[in-house]
Order: structure tokens, then C-alpha cells, then sequence
């Protein structure tokens, strides 16, 4: 199996951007809008969706939300990349802190904010 690691993903990207000569059209500031775009294209595809129907599309609809995922995760890992930022090392230092700012024992169970709680 090839690595398919975070960094190994980057280096796909920067390299794909590069044969286009993207990379001056991949600032911060448009990998971020375009982030925000595909998320919305993801958001899409739950749009009107039943609580049930949202836990378990058919295989067509599923396609899309992989597709519209990886839209996700390439445009998160190329403003990393750009920024000098590890994404699994940010995803694992929030989730300490939001262990701190929701502890188990008040927040299970509960949907509320932590300065709700």
C-alpha cells in the first residue's frame, strides 16, 4: 500500500499545483475562501436530508459526499502546507483542549456549549 500520509498528501498537492502553475493563486486567504466553498458543497449534499437518511445515503449519494471530502481535505491540507502548519498536530492539541473545556463528567450526554455547562 502506497504511504498516504498528511505529508505525503501535501507533497501531492504542491507538486500538482506546481505543473499548473497554481501557486500564485494559492495564497492563505483563497485557500481558506476556497475551503469555506467546498465545505458548503458538503453541507450541500445533507441539505433536507432526514436525521436517518443523513447516517445512512445509498451508494450514489455517498460517492458524492467522498468526492466532495476530499475537496475538503485537499484544500485544508494545501492552506496547512502553505502556512507551515501540521493539521494532525492542531487536531490533536484542540482535542486536549476541549477535553479541559468539556470534561466528561459535565459534558456527556449534553450538546450544550462549555460555558453552558
Amino acid at each position: 500500500m502506497q504511504d498516504q500520509s498528511i505529508s505525503k498528501l501535501a507533497d501531492k498537492l504542491r507538486e500538482f499545483a506546481e505543473e499548473r502553475d497554481w501557486g500564485q493563486f494559492h495564497s492563505p486567504k483563497n485557500l481558506a475562501m476556497a475551503l469555506t466553498v467546498e465545505t458548503a458543497e458538503l453541507l450541500e449534499e445533507f441539505q433536507w436530508l432526514t436525521e436517518q437518511h443523513s447516517r445512512e445515503p445509498d451508494q450514489e449519494h455517498l460517492e458524492r459526499i467522498k468526492e466532495e471530502i476530499g475537496d475538503v481535505m485537499i484544500y485544508l491540507v494545501r492552506l496547512s502546507d502553505q502556512l507551515g502548519i501540521d493539521p494532525l498536530m492542531s487536531a490533536f492539541k484542540k482535542i486536549e483542549k476541549n477535553r479541559t473545556k468539556y470534561p466528561a463528567d459535565k459534558a456527556k450526554g449534553s450538546a450544550k456549549k462549555y460555558n453552558d455547562l
